[in-house]
This record gives structure tokens, C-alpha cells and sequence, in this order.
């Protein structure tokens, strides 16, 4: 199994592109299930859930290919061959469970297997189920599967989501745009990803209005038609490359990147002591003057604070001057990372869904476990400020998320490599 070796190394400087965002991409995948017409992706993330999202799309007959060295994919569902994703891919990864809404739009029925993932919470299914029964289907689970059909199509409703959940959103929104009559979505997900999703269902002949705010209106249509979607930046590798020049000092520069995505993030960076301003090409990041300052973070659905931030801000914290607390209130098992922190000397108290951090001067390097994706790249982040070596191992969870994560941060002058496990 492959580990990643990290060095202390001082400043970092220089530019680091950021790719497309990966939770808009495996969002925007699924709409091909919509339309009989090919649908091309621009600008798409070079990652392993890019993949296992490609595998189930090809389980179910449609025709993915990858072009431009994978930074386009090309799809079609012109004539699939079956409306069951099966455990064997769906248990990898969450994203999996949005082929439901799209297939019980288009044909009337779907079988989809309960989604895996990171294990950093149950995120269960029930907003999803409740938003699709609202328009009509007739969901039951049957052995771990969700068999989902209407007979008679699905019809527009009002529904109003107990939660704001992304994912939910984005199910409810696929399936509403071949719904008969209209659909309001109300205390729908604000984030990006969906305003992105929209967007592309908009180029594809779907009516929808109120994308980024909490109310969603869906006008259904008989049927989508093909269309070209540039997939929009990943505000997450952005967060996370900011916090690189944060740790470490320097100046970095992330090309691609938009204040608009990260308003929330770079606003507790601020007040740590991290200057944040635009340019022509993207995001430069540098620390205003030595030690950063400790300050108090929740996470909470955007424009809020994102959860997938919280390890990578913990991570920052661990060497601020200060103490800080940070509060997770989207997902329950976030704080997994934690441990390993407090391995290469942090300070940490964890008590439930609440982390308090007292910075230390200095980290130590030392062996450590990645437990889920952001975690993984806390650990890293947390390796370039410590003295000595870093060895994160189980690093695949990174490969779900970021792509050359080592050239980027080679490319600013990180002393980083990935070592080959047997």
C-alpha cells in the first residue's frame, strides 16, 4: 500500500492549478442517464471516484470514454441495458446513490444499492427517499437495495427537505426535470455544486430557476438533449492549497481560483492572520506577519463554513498562537484525524462534535494513519510545518479527492514524495 513521505521544508511559493471539483463532476456524471443525447464534460478531475462513478455508469449500458488525458469525458446513455447499480461499485463511494433519481425519472423504475464511502457519518438515504416519494414514487428496501418505481411518472410537488442536503438536492432536482407539472424545492442545498449541476441541466433543455438559494423551482419537460458542461472549480483543493502558504509561510498562487467559492473560508483565514486577494489568474495566499492566530470555527451547510475544510483548518490551528474550538455539525466521526494530529505533537481535546486545539509552536514528524479523504491532506499539510519526516500511510483515500497531489505541492517547493507500497 502506498504512503506519502513529507519533509519540513520552510516557505512555499510559486503557482498550483486547481482542478475541477470533484463532488461537481460526479454530480453532473449521472445527468447523462437523463437524455438519450451525449453530454461531454470539460475540465473534469483526474481522480479514482471519477472512475468507480465511469464503472457504474457502464454497469448500467451507458458509453463513458475519457479524452484529453481525462481532463474530458464523453458520455452517452442512448440505450442502456439496466436500471440496478449494484453494491460491488455503489459500496465505494457515496456519490454512487444519484444514478437513482436520473433512472426513475427516465424509465420509471430504479434499484439502487445503499451507497458507501468515507465512514465520517451514517449520511443516510431518507432525505433522498422522502423528496422522490413526494413526487410520487413507491420506494421500499428490499436486502440492501432501494427498489424505487412510478408507474406512472413522476409529478411535480412541493417538498420541503428536513435537512439541506446536497446530495438529496441534487437527486430531487435530476428526477423533478422530466416530472410532470412543477416542483418547488424548498430549504434546498445552497452550494456551488448545485448552482454547477443546474446550469448543465439548463444547457440540456430542463427549467429550472432559484439554483443557489433555498428555494429551487422545477418546470418539467418531456425530454433533455445532449450538451457540452465545463465542470466548475473545486472550491475544496482550493481551501486546501490556500492553507499550504498558511502553515508554511511564502506566497502561493492558485490559478482558477474565485473568492465566490471560498468567501466563508478565507474570511476565518483572514482572521487568522492570512491575507487572501484576488488577481487576474486566480487566489494568492500569503501570511500577513509571522505566527497565525488561533480563531473558532463550525462547519455548516454553504455559504457556511464547509465541513470538508474542517480537518485540513484543524491541521492550521494545531500551530497557531492560541486555542481555538472547533465545532462539526454536519458529520458526526469527523474528528478521526485528530489522533495522528496529536501523534506529531498537537494539542487536541476532542469532546463529541467539538475539537478544542492549543497551538504549539512546533509539530513533529512522525508515522501516521490517513482515516478518510480530508483527513488525509490534514496529515499532509500538518507534515510541511513539522520538523523532520512524515509518512502518511493509506493513502488512497487521497486519490479519491486530489489529483498530483505531490507535483503541486513539488511545484512550490514542498519536499514530498510518494512511496510505492508492495
Amino acid at each position: 500500500m502506498d504512503s506519502i513521505l513529507v519533509t519540513g521544508n520552510g516557505p512555499l511559493n510559486g503557482q498550483i492549478p486547481i482542478a475541477g471539483a470533484k463532488n461537481a463532476c460526479l454530480t453532473l456524471m449521472p445527468a447523462t442517464l437523463l437524455s438519450e443525447e451525449p453530454l461531454t464534460l470539460t475540465n473534469a478531475p483526474r481522480l479514482s471516484d471519477i472512475k468507480t462513478m465511469t464503472a457504474l455508469l457502464r454497469s448500467l449500458g451507458a458509453e463513458v470514454s475519457s479524452l484529453q488525458d481525462g481532463q474530458v469525458i464523453a458520455m452517452s446513455s442512448h440505450s442502456l441495458t439496466s436500471q440496478t447499480a449494484d453494491y460491488d461499485i455503489v459500496r465505494k463511494m457515496r456519490a454512487s446513490n444519484l444514478v437513482l433519481g436520473p433512472l426513475l425519472a427516465r424509465f420509471g423504475q430504479a434499484v439502487v444499492s445503499l451507497p458507501g464511502g468515507c465512514a465520517i457519518g451514517a449520511r443516510p438515504m431518507d432525505l433522498h427517499v422522502e423528496g422522490l416519494e413526494a413526487l410520487g414514487a413507491e420506494i421500499e428496501l428490499k436486502d440492501g437495495y432501494l427498489h424505487a418505481k412510478a408507474p406512472g411518472g413522476l409529478k411535480g410537488a412541493v417538498h420541503e427537505m428536513r435537512f439541506a442536503s446536497v446530495g438529496a438536492t441534487e437527486n430531487i432536482v435530476m428526477a423533478a426535470t422530466l416530472a410532470k407539472g412543477t416542483t418547488v424545492l424548498k430549504n434546498a442545498a445552497r452550494e456551488p455544486e448545485i448552482v454547477d449541476l443546474v446550469e448543465c441541466l439548463r444547457k440540456m433543455g430542463a427549467q429550472i430557476s432559484g439554483e443557489g438559494s433555498s428555494t429551487i423551482e422545477i418546470q418539467g419537460v418531456d425530454r433533455l438533449h445532449g450538451a457540452t458542461h465545463q465542470v466548475v472549480t473545486d472550491r475544496i483543493e482550493l481551501g486546501t492549497y490556500m492553507l499550504a502558504p498558511a502553515i508554511c509561510g511564502g506566497e502561493v498562487e492558485l490559478l482558477g481560483g474565485r473568492m465566490a467559492l471560498v468567501e466563508s473560508f478565507a474570511a476565518k483565514l483572514d482572521a487568522a492572520g492570512v491575507s487572501v486577494t484576488e488577481t487576474q489568474n486566480g487566489l494568492k495566499v500569503a501570511r500577513k506577519n509571522g505566527r497565525v492566530q488561533a480563531v473558532d470555527v463550525v462547519t455548516e451547510p454553504f455559504p457556511g463554513f464547509p465541513t470538508d475544510l474542517q480537518a485540513q483548518m484543524m491541521a492550521l490551528m494545531c500551530t497557531a498562537e492560541g486555542t481555538s474550538v472547533l465545532e462539526e455539525r454536519i458529520f458526526e466521526n469527523r474528528f478521526m484525524h485528530a489522533p495522528e494530529l496529536v501523534r506529531m505533537g498537537a494539542n487536541i481535546e476532542v469532546h463529541g462534535g467539538t475539537a478544542t486545539v492549543t497551538g504549539v509552536e512546533t509539530l513533529k514528524g512522525a508515522p501516521v494513519m490517513a482515516t478518510d479523504l480530508r483527513a488525509s491532506v490534514s496529515l499532509i499539510l500538518a507534515g510541511l510545518a513539522a520538523e523532520g519526516e512524515t509518512t502518511v500511510s493509506r493513502v488512497y483515500h487521497l486519490d479519491r479527492g486530489y489529483e498530483h497531489v505531490v507535483r503541486k505541492l513539488e511545484g512550490v517547493g514542498a519536499k514530498i514524495e510518494r512511496i510505492k507500497g508492495e
